[in-house]
């Protein structure tokens, strides 16, 4: 049986990610782990370890107790954040993701899995229908970082046969946790204002186009990825990953007719200059091609879930 540990299991991804790895394993086989002591509460269906991923003796410590087998590696500071605090966010994101790759073909782990991002793309890069493989040259720490680690994660394969495999998320909308400092965070707040009956200042323009996903989607995307058999993973570097792209107008339009009072306002500030540099639409046929990827939401089947589902959880987080 597998072990699984988490790395960043609080946070929007891996709030959701680590249930559905329950759900797969049981809870005796996945360790939740994240550096938010306070979060233990959200794991009472596994077992937590509180972990800052900069420390790698702990690290290896956990890893060589729990008899882990796979590492699902998603502790990031991420894009609006690590503007504020570019050389931590450089050292967190890269360091943790070298440690664990070491580790990985030290201890000959089965697979690990590791996000990659549409800020990897930047003003060179074809806006539409973003190709697999094209120009990528990110003017964000976030972005550069993320291209870095791309490239550790294939030499890792190539090198040392470390079965590494990745996915470039685009924005991801989900209900279950709170925004968490991401440019595309607009599309999770928007339906919190909705819902509490608040005004909403978008801090992007209303015909900013990018590329979103809902979690449901991407949850699927990153275990069927990491469930393919590795003859089918001709990608080692990440995959291009798309699902919908949509403007804040439009997805305000699309909650509005669910909410006729709920209003928006725009006054665009630093993530404009982000999210100008990232792509409109992706091209993710490779990932269909290779693993058979496909998803399942559309702007209207994702806003009438998470307007039906938001109001018990928010009840229940408070």
């Amino acid at each position: 049986m597998e072990r699984i540990l988490i790395t960043g299991a609080a946070g929007q991804l891996g709030s959701e990610l680590t249930q559905a790895l329950v759900d797969i394993y049981g809870g005796d086989n996945v360790i939740a782990t994240d550096i938010n002591e306070a979060a233990a509460h959200k794991f009472d269906y596994c077992q937590f370890i509180p972990l800052n991923v900069l420390d790698n003796d702990q690290m290896v410590k956990i890893i060589k107790e729990e008899k882990v087998t796979q590492v699902y590696h998603l502790a990031a500071i991420l894009s609006a954040t690590s503007e504020k605090n570019p050389l931590f966010a450089w050292k967190l994101n890269m360091d943790s993701l070298l440690s664990i790759l070491e580790i990985a073909k030290e201890y000959k782990l089965n697979k690990i899995y590791w996000p990659s991002s549409i800020a990897v793309f930047g003003p060179s890069t074809p806006m539409k229908n973003t190709p697999q493989d094209c120009v990528m040259d990110p003017n964000t720490v976030y972005g550069i970082s993320k291209q870095a680690g791309e490239r550790w994660c294939e030499y890792y394969f190539q090198k040392y046969n470390v079965d590494v495999r990745s996915l470039r998320y685009p924005g991801l909308i989900g209900y279950k946790s709170l925004p968490g400092g991401g440019t595309t965070d607009y599309a999770v707040d928007i339906f919190h204002k909705a819902i509490e009956g608040e005004h909403f200042e978008c801090f992007l323009r209303e015909d900013s186009y990018l590329p979103m996903m809902y979690m449901p989607d991407a949850i699927k995307a990153t275990i069927d990825l990491m469930h393919a058999p590795a003859e089918k993973i001709k990608v080692r570097s990440s995959y291009n990953l798309g699902g919908i792209s949509f403007s804040p107008q439009e997805i305000y339009e699309s909650i509005k007719k669910h909410h006729p009072d709920f209003e928006i306002s725009f006054k665009p500030d630093f993530r404009q200059n982000i999210a100008d540099t990232w792509p409109d639409s992706i091209d993710d046929s490779a990932a269909r091609n290779d693993w058979g990827w496909e998803h399942s939401y559309g702007l209207e089947d994702m806003t009438k879930d998470i307007l039906a589902n938001l109001p018990t959880y928010l009840v229940n987080f408070k």
